[in-house]
């Protein structure tokens, strides 16, 4: 049986979704805008749950509305919560740099595909000695308008600012 992981926030309440749409086997991990911080007890934790269940595919998912990153885009409502500061400066930067290069319409996918794929690649990095058998780690968008998952930009997609002097 197919069994998945997969990294969700809390706000965008996508259990119930994504088990009626990927008829696998689900586990679940939720963070803020999934900004947990890769410290031992959380990759031990995820190391367990994979080993223990077999796990061979990895998901972040965030919904194309996702309060959280909305907040850091406009608001800032959510700023005084610690654990958010660090997210809130990476997202955004990420959109002064996404709006150098990609429509208003495209702006807040381009921006959670860049933050996904950099949380992949730090999860990839963090689960290298986990297994001899490799672990798909992916990322996917939804929208809830369309009641449909997208997969997020390659990073190659993705920018980061770079100055040459």
């Amino acid at each position: 049986m197919h069994k998945s992981f997969y990294l969700i926030c809390p706000t965008d309440c996508l259990e119930h979704t994504i088990n009626k749409k990927f008829k696998y086997e689900n586990y679940f991990y939720t963070s803020l805008g999934n900004s947990f911080v890769y410290d031992r007890n959380t990759i031990e934790y995820i190391s367990k749950i994979i080993k223990k269940h077999k796990i061979r595919e990895i998901c972040f998912v965030l919904s194309i509305d996702n309060k959280i990153v909305s907040d850091a885009l406009n608001n800032n409502t959510f700023l005084n919560i610690g654990a958010l500061n660090n997210f809130y400066t990476e997202i955004r930067q990420q959109k002064k740099h996404s709006e150098i290069a990609f429509k208003k319409e495209n702006l807040q996918f381009t921006i959670i595909s860049y933050y996904l794929n950099k949380r992949i690649k730090e999860l990839e990095i963090q689960l290298i000695n986990l297994s001899s058998q490799s672990i798909k780690i992916r990322g996917k968008i939804y929208n809830r308008n369309q009641d449909k998952f997208s997969t997020i930009y390659s990073e190659l997609i993705c920018i980061e600012k770079c100055q040459l002097s």
